[in-house]
């Protein structure tokens, strides 16, 4: 299964592996790779969703004491993708799940012949978030709209993941990481 496959790289990732992270930022620059680097320092405890793709749970569940995300994690070789039907269940399975349970629901879409950071990150808008996934919810950008007002994937609309990781990560934890006997400083490595 080619999806699984993506899963297990964003899974990776998130999860701060060094190996991982490298392997999605071989052809960013190296402030992407610093930002995106800093996962390593606060990592998420990554699982595989039970029944993957099942109503509301999305394909991954990221964890880590702070916040919490239900992420649907979508691939293609266009930079769009339109949701109906089985797809479209899915994302108001998201919407429902989020605000029922206080979490904020994520998309990953990658597109795939893409050089540099490949992946996108798009939030479900939902109502009733607190604390820090409202703060955070402010700054990720939501599926946009079509003409009639139906949410969409548009890679170009998403945020890199490096800035994403950056986000996520901001704290004074987040500071010093030591990556090959090498400082991180202010977003920045010499030597990835």
């Amino acid at each position: 299964m080619v999806g699984s496959n993506y899963e297990r790289e964003l899974r990776a990732v998130l999860a701060g592996e060094v190996k991982g992270v490298r392997a999605v930022t071989r052809s960013c620059s190296e402030v992407q790779r610093a930002r995106a680097m800093q996962v390593v320092q606060r990592p998420f405890l990554v699982v595989r969703a039970p029944g993957s793709g099942s109503e509301g749970t999305g394909d991954l569940l990221a964890l880590r004491g702070d916040m919490c995300f239900p992420i649907e994690v979508k691939t293609s070789k266009s930079d769009k993708i339109y949701l109906s039907g089985r797809t479209m269940a899915q994302y108001t399975a998201l919407k429902i799940t989020g605000e029922k349970c206080g979490l904020l629901p994520l998309y990953a879409f990658r597109l795939k012949g893409v050089r540099g950071d490949s992946w996108r990150i798009m939030k479900v808008e939902v109502q009733g978030l607190t604390g820090k996934l409202r703060h955070l919810s402010r700054s990720i950008p939501s599926l946009p709209l079509t003409r009639r007002g139906t949410p969409y994937l548009n890679w170009n609309s998403g945020m890199p993941v490096h800035r994403f990781l950056s986000l996520i990560c901001k704290s004074d934890g987040a500071r010093g990481i030591v990556v090959n006997g090498e400082n991180v400083e202010s977003g920045y490595v010499a030597n990835l």
